[in-house]
């Protein structure tokens, strides 16, 4: 999919409060960016921030970081949050390759959302999901480890329940159709709710290590 060029987009990301600059020189030490020891979930490909801004909302106890590489995406979030005072909330424009030299040992939970599955065989590498993205994630995890996913593609949901097993991750919950079982607690991303309102299923899993 191709993604239309929004005009001043990175400016409008610079100038919002939200925005950490320069986010490896805070590596082993964001809790100093929000000023407590609250946990740190993050999600990685936040797209437009419906889910990141509303968890923020919904749980103050718990600091949260968007993360997303493209900022004519991004700068949709950022304009969201104009005129808002959410202090546990934080985004950073960056790729997720970069995951690994951003965090050390201090984030509690990560959110995959919607990802790219990256359907074909040489890209399979380049799925969030994928082993060299999982051995990333081991070096930003403080303890345990969690890992909460949702997808609408079947095939990325199959290939990451293996590849999170293999890895010797332990699934605590799954769903092979979110919205036909429980879902009170359930926050939609933006792609989220499109997709429902067309019938498409939707694939859960929460994996902990």
């Amino acid at each position: 999919m191709r993604l239309r060029k929004v005009k001043n987009a990175q400016i409008k990301i610079d100038k919002s409060k939200y925005i950490i600059k320069n986010p490896t020189t805070y590596k082993g030490r964001f809790n100093n960016i929000f000023k407590n020891d609250n946990p740190i979930y993050i999600e990685i490909g936040m797209g437009k921030g419906d889910f990141i801004i509303k968890n923020a909302c919904e749980y103050p106890d718990i600091n949260f970081i968007g993360i997303e590489k493209f900022d004519s995406v991004m700068v949709r979030a950022v304009e969201k949050l104009e005129n808002t005072d959410l202090p546990n909330l934080k985004l950073i424009n960056i790729d997720a390759l970069e995951i690994a030299n951003i965090f050390h040992k201090e984030i509690a939970c990560l959110y995959l959302n919607f990802s790219d599955p990256w359907p074909k065989k040489r890209h399979t590498n380049r799925r969030l999901t994928s082993f060299p993205f999982l051995e990333k994630y081991d070096s930003i995890f403080e303890n345990s480890k969690k890992i909460i996913m949702k997808t609408d593609n079947r095939h990325l949901f199959e290939y990451s329940i293996k590849t999170f097993t293999d890895y010797g991750y332990k699934i605590e919950s799954l769903s092979l159709d979110l919205y036909a079982d429980d879902i009170s607690l359930n926050i939609p991303t933006e792609y989220e709710t499109k997709f429902v309102s067309k019938g498409m299923r939707i694939y859960y899993i929460e994996v902990t290590k």
